[in-house]
């Protein structure tokens, strides 16, 4: 190809670009001035008079410019209907080359003349393309085949386009930075070159054939992720010749053929859906241009597709396909956590931390597909979408309007990730175009969770990393590890932590299992889990901190402290009848909770609510379990009592002293991500909530049939990042179990905080508690040194981490000895304070080594001694702690356990602290039998009230009742 041509084609592009770029300027004006009635007649005119200047254009070059007009007409569910109707003609309707031209390939390829190949030879291709024609003909054998022969000159033309085409999306992304296709364009420009060599379409289709087993025999039961579809064999091929068998089909823009041979258009692109699926998730290798030129349904019943073009195709990674696989389903769950670790997984980098429009997007992925009918709405909804996005975007990032709308939220595109968009964007305007509705989720969810089958209930048989590797402190650690092995083995538990403390010292932290159904990543020491209501007790011991400083009194009228409280009779109520569940709002907000769940996210709302609230029963008179009300009238009176925000008093009373930044929350903040385990539900196990009759000491609004109801739902809602990032006192922790332990071990020495957890890395308190993010300091290279840094190799530098886990503070912390897997024993002589307790600096300059002065506190957290009359005698709650009996009756200790089975409590007697946090929600056997394995190793009473889990026969499950929900 001359520079004269090449020129020509250039100037040609830019000239349509400027031109289309002008016109729809001008009518944006005419818009403003036009009737309502005449505004759709004047856009429509604007489509059809561009429409075919691009198709005129598109005609006159060939080449790539064919490939994106083929793309641009399935496009139905975006473009404007002139377009689609306009392009729609270049899916197979070029004009074709000359016979003359065809036959001296065919000769110069395969070394005879057309005459000596064949009986017969159709000199009327059946369709032309940007690349190729193909002609009907008769083998000498009378075989019927189809000959497919490259255009000449085509490769030049090709390979000056994409060079064209990277000169566009280079000037658009100088321009409009936040429009950056380089990664797109690079993509193609790598993938290309591979469609003009026909012998590597002829093995991309034995291959794709094989894995979808189109020429196996059937016998027996078909696998259920068969795909009935049909694939040409090869018959012979060249660099630039291929033949095919001949396969009798209806085109797919042939409706009237399609509706006489009474072909179901809903059917047919479902089963090209799946048959994608199955490329995709299942075999890793798949076509990447399924426009409806690609495609023949067959004359005969059941008129199965046939799967055509197969030079362009993609091979995935084990990795990639997983998280692609990862990914699908993260969205279809609505799991943010998973989602954003499938776009790490797979070299997506954001710049921003916007997970909640991250899901958007992936969801507008995989959404259902819509008629062409509707793609007006559809845009315009898009669109609407989009300008909310934006407004977010500016305001998070504090960005101007200029700048806004120059910044790119993507950091790195991946480059497999580019076919696998064009697909599914395919796909949909395959559908559009068929008028068919297709559930992409319903369709292609089986496909994904095959890939993940392996790491789906992947238990510690098959996986010899299921727990993680750290230091073994204890004999009842290496039997607890042992147990944990046998319950993973039966699928009881998919991630878990636990850690104990004896004495003031580590006996027991361990973490196995993954943090995900669909995030397989293993659980470590640092994970976070929610842990539902154990955050009461951690909300407790903040108000008794704020007694213990002289802030705030248990006898205290909780208006006096938080005056709009006082309203509708509760002006009696005291900061004691809260702790200790009997202020008479245990079922306050339930109701607004059921109608709007997510009415809880909003911390400033709830406030109010409960300060309007009506309570049921006289203050004092009934202990009822405050299931959500307790958080948001403790987190009250803590802002109020203190003068400082929840979050502020927690970082001050605990997080700081107990060195356990990181790893403790109520309410998560930006960047923390990577460490956050997802919910599911063992609802075989729940199932049996059905059966528990109601129970006095629970809310009506919270009885078992509720709880059943409730439980199925919490994964969807606490897997949100939404909910995760709220002010939930009462049910929103998120917390590691040594760090839940470690508050627990000081809880019941009285303060006293234990020596630094050095025991497992990385190193407790080790986090940065708000982890911080770079700025978004947008930068906009002049076009020359874009262009120089292309042409000298340069490349964007971005952080393969999240910004979280670069940022620590093992600056001064003890660390482990040199040989790095040894324990070292603590000191536990509490008889020297400064050996055995940490100094923990405050921010005005003091040491702290105890969280509590009152020589009584343990009376305080009980409602004992002094403090009885402030509980119900014999109660299930002392003040803000659940009491802990023995089996014959004696208090011994206090915590609070959460729903699902999470718990955190201690033994006073005993100097004996554990903490268990989980992902897989059950009724809390699993939480029973491994606290009653360690209570028995250590001689320790097991709680009375977990007995009912484990009595029985070893191996079997005793009749648990109800569980461990408080």
């Amino acid at each position: 190809m001359g520079w004269g041509n090449i020129y020509k084609r250039r100037m040609r592009i830019f000239a349509l670009a400027l031109v289309i770029y002008v016109d729809y300027k001008a009518v944006q004006q005419r818009d403003k001035w036009t009737r309502k009635s005449k505004k759709a007649a004047l856009w429509q005119k604007a489509h059809e008079r561009n429409g075919r200047r691009v198709l005129k254009v598109i005609i006159e070059l060939e080449g790539l410019w064919v490939k994106l007009g083929q793309y641009l007409s399935t496009r139905a569910d975006v473009l404007p209907q002139p377009y689609i109707s306009l392009l729609k003609q270049l899916q197979d309707s070029l004009p074709p080359r000359p016979l003359e031209e065809v036959c001296q390939t065919i000769e110069r390829e395969l070394g005879k003349s057309v005459e000596e190949l064949f009986l017969k030879y159709d000199e009327v291709p059946l369709a032309t393309a940007s690349i190729a024609q193909v002609h009907r003909a008769t083998l000498r054998d009378g075989q019927n085949v189809v000959v497919k022969v490259q255009h000449d000159g085509i490769k030049d033309i090709i390979l000056e386009d994409l060079k064209n085409a990277k000169s566009i999306v280079d000037w658009v992304a100088w321009a409009e930075p936040q429009y950056d296709f380089n990664p797109m364009i690079d993509e193609w420009c790598k993938e290309a070159p591979n469609e003009l060599d026909f012998n590597h379409e002829a093995e991309n289709m034995r291959k794709v054939s094989r894995n979808l087993g189109c020429h196996g025999e059937k016998n027996g039961d078909v696998p259920a992720n068969h795909v009935d579809v049909l694939i040409p064999e090869v018959i012979q091929s060249t660099e630039k010749v291929l033949v095919l068998e001949y396969m009798d089909g209806i085109r797919l823009n042939d409706i009237e053929s399609l509706h006489s041979f009474g072909v179901d258009k809903q059917k047919l692109v479902e089963e090209i859906t799946r048959a994608y699926a199955h490329q995709i998730y299942v075999d890793g290798f798949f076509n990447g241009d399924p426009h409806p030129g690609n495609f023949l349904v067959s004359k005969d019943f059941p008129h199965r597709p046939v799967l055509l073009d197969f030079g362009l195709t993609k091979s995935l990674s084990h990795s990639m396909k997983q998280a692609l696989a990862k990914m699908f389903l993260a969205s279809v769950e609505g799991d943010q956590v998973a989602l954003l670790s499938a776009f790490a997984e797979m070299g997506l980098k954001l710049r921003l931390d916007m997970p909640e429009q991250a899901m958007e997007i992936a969801n507008v992925f995989f959404r259902a597909s819509t008629p062409a009918s509707e793609a007006i709405e559809n845009v315009k909804s898009l669109a609407e979408k989009r300008a909310r996005n934006m407004k977010l975007l500016q305001e998070k990032m504090n960005l101007n309007e200029k700048e806004v709308k120059h910044f790119n939220p993507v950091d790195a595109f991946p480059g497999d990730i580019v076919i696998f968009t064009r697909v599914i964007n395919l796909l949909r305007g395959l559908s559009s175009t068929m008028n068919a509705r297709i559930a992409y989720v319903d369709i292609m969810r089986p496909f994904a969770e095959s890939v993940l089958q392996g790491n789906l209930n992947r238990g510690p048989s098959l996986n010899n990393r299921w727990i993680f590797d750290s230091p073994v402190h204890s004999d009842a650690e290496l039997k607890l590890r042992n147990l944990l092995i046998a319950l993973g083995n039966a699928n009881k538990i998919l991630g878990i932590q636990v850690c104990a403390y004896k004495d003031g010292e580590v006996i027991i932290d361990t973490a196995a299992g993954d943090l995900g159904k669909y995030d397989p990543r293993p659980v470590q020491p640092d994970s976070l889990f929610p842990v539902f209501s154990v955050t009461k007790g951690i909300t407790a011991g903040l108000l008794h901190w704020l007694v213990d400083n002289g802030k705030l009194r248990l006898e205290e009228n909780i208006s006096n402290i938080w005056p709009e409280f006082g309203s509708n009779a509760k002006d009696r109520i005291k900061v004691h009848h809260v702790l200790n569940h009997t202020s008479g709002l245990h079922n306050a907000l339930g109701t607004l909770m059921r109608e709007n769940p997510l009415l809880a996210t909003d911390w400033d709302e709830c406030l109010k609510c409960m300060a309007m609230a009506t309570p049921e029963s006289e203050p004092g008179s009934q202990q009822i379990y405050h299931y959500l009300s307790f958080g948001w009238i403790c987190g009250g009176i803590i802002e109020h009592a203190s003068g400082k925000r929840f979050q502020e008093v927690l970082e001050e009373a605990l997080i700081h002293p107990l060195n356990v930044e990181g790893e403790l929350y109520v309410g998560i903040p930006p960047g923390v991500e990577s460490r956050l385990a997802t919910l599911t539900v063992d609802m075989d196990d729940l199932s049996k909530l059905s059966t528990v009759g109601n129970r006095e000491d629970l809310p009506s609004t919270f009885q078992p049939q509720d709880m059943l109801r409730q439980v199925g739902s919490l994964p969807a809602i606490f897997n949100a990042l939404q909910t995760r990032r709220s002010i939930m006192p009462s049910a929103n922790g998120h917390c590691s179990a040594r760090a839940l332990a470690r508050f627990y071990a000081a809880l019941v020495d009285g303060g006293f905080i234990p020596p630094p957890h050095c025991s497992s890395e990385p190193l407790l308190g080790s986090h940065l508690h708000i982890p911080k993010f770079p700025s978004a300091k947008i930068v906009k290279k002049s076009r020359a040194a874009s262009i120089r840094d292309a042409l000298t190799g340069a490349k964007r530098v971005s952080k393969s981490r999240p910004a979280e886990e670069h940022q620590t503070r093992s600056e001064g912390l003890p660390g482990r000895s040199a040989e790095g897997n040894r324990y070292t024993k603590l000191p536990t002589d509490r008889s020297d304070d400064n050996a055995s307790v940490p100094d923990i600096a405050t921010s005005d300059g003091h040491q702290i080594k105890k969280l509590f002065n009152n020589p009584k506190i343990h009376d305080a957290f009980t409602g004992t001694g002094e403090y009885e009359n402030l509980a119900v005698p014999d109660g299930q709650f002392g003040l803000g702690f659940r009491r802990t009996y023995s089996m014959d009756g004696r208090l011994v200790g206090f915590g609070h356990s959460g729903i699902g089975g999470s718990i955190g409590y201690c033994n006073i007697e005993h100097r004996f602290a554990i903490a268990v946090t989980l992902n897989k929600l059950s009724m809390g056997v699993v939480t029973a039998k491994i606290i009653d394995l360690v209570c028995t190793e250590l001689d320790i009473p097991l709680p009375k009230e977990l007995h009912r889990f484990v009595e029985g026969s070893p191996g079997n499950q005793a009749d648990s009742g109800m569980p461990i929900i408080n």
